[in-house]
């Protein structure tokens, strides 16, 4: 009797062990499919010659979601994908930032597009955007600083939206002065620092004797002299 109650209680189990079997495998099954369609995508908008999505694959990928090529979100989804070389997608950088969004397909890679840039505004990882879009804006080998014209635009497109003032009037007086030709790391973060801890436009919390990068006393000298 004992035998045959243990037979029954060990039936469930058993019953248990098969449909777990069976949701691993069709959850296995459903991952390679969508794997399957991530790389199918890639291959549609990737160079037949160098095997990677280059800047007309990536304007045309833009067109299909009816995105402007010059949005911030794109470069978003670049620093998603962690790609290394501005205007490119390898497919290792693409499977890294559609299978963290979900995304198989072109409408719903554009459906993710809020969502990815909600993730990037949290303060907890907009200073690693920030870092990103500069190092993603250098193109030459050993190449440290960017040039004044890109530093603006790169400004507002990464920054404008959250402080226009600050940008605004930096980019005026970045394209006035006569002593600066590039902007680099150490100067872009600066930069950032002075938006969130500076008051503005007043400056009253502005200490030049603090570790300011010269560039942004020379600025806060400028905006002074303009207010006088």
């Amino acid at each position: 009797m004992r035998r045959a109650a243990s037979r029954k209680t060990g039936q469930p189990n058993s019953i248990n062990s098969s449909a777990a079997d069976l949701f691993r495998s069709a959850s296995s099954k459903s991952s390679m499919k969508e794997s399957e369609r991530i790389d199918n995508l890639f291959y549609s908008y990737a160079n037949g010659s160098s095997g990677v999505i280059d800047p007309e694959g990536i304007e045309t990928l833009c067109a299909d979601m009816e995105v402007d090529h010059t949005d911030v979100r794109i470069l978003m989804l670049a620093w998603k994908m962690k790609a290394e070389k501005q205007g490119y997608f390898t497919l290792d950088e693409w499977r890294r930032g559609l299978k963290a969004l979900r995304a198989d397909t072109v409408s719903k890679l554009k459906k993710q597009l809020p969502d990815l840039e909600k993730e990037v505004r949290r303060p907890s990882n907009f200073v690693d955007f920030y870092t990103y879009s500069f190092r993603y804006c250098l193109t030459e080998e050993k190449q440290k600083s960017i040039d004044i014209e890109s530093i603006c635009e790169l400004l507002t497109l990464v920054l404008g939206s959250q402080f226009s003032a600050q940008v605004d009037l930096f980019i005026e007086y970045l394209k006035t002065q006569n002593d600066y030709k590039v902007i680099n790391m150490d100067q872009w973060m600066g930069f950032y620092r002075f938006c969130h801890e500076i008051s503005f436009p007043d400056l009253s919390n502005y200490d030049p004797e603090l570790a300011w990068p010269l560039i942004l006393d020379n600025f806060v000298e400028w905006i002074r002299a303009k207010q006088i």
